[in-house]
């Protein structure tokens, strides 16, 4: 990706993993860069839905094609994934920043002198 492009947003990647199947693309590709031909075979649905679901997962950076004498081959693009994972690692900081808070605010709390065991009569 170049510095002068705007990153796709993450609510664009995770529109396109909403749906189950090109989540079951990406599966795929992560074994490496395939063919429309190849994912077809291995998919339950036909050559043009794979395309159509290639083409909504570029759009969303998620793949990139490169052509080879005249095969189109899909590999997973790192970038769209990043996008996606930066989005959701500020859930995952705000939860250990809250965490911590709490964890800090219980041990800043005087100790109960009796101690926390009860003795029974």
């Amino acid at each position: 990706m170049q510095s002068d492009q705007v990153p796709v947003s993450a609510a664009t990647v995770l529109d396109a993993l909403g749906d189950g199947n090109r989540r079951s693309i990406l599966e795929r590709l992560v074994a490496g860069p395939l063919p429309v031909g190849v994912l077809a075979d291995q998919l339950p649905i036909s050559r043009p839905a794979v395309s159509q679901h290639l083409r909504v997962l570029k759009a969303a950076d998620l793949v990139v094609v490169s052509v080879v004498g005249t095969r189109h081959l899909y590999r997973i693009n790192r970038s769209g994934l990043e996008a996606v994972r930066d989005y959701l690692d500020r859930f995952w900081t705000a939860a250990l920043d809250n965490f911590a808070a709490l964890a800090e605010g219980e041990a800043a709390q005087p100790a109960d002198p009796q101690g926390s065991q009860h003795r029974s009569a």
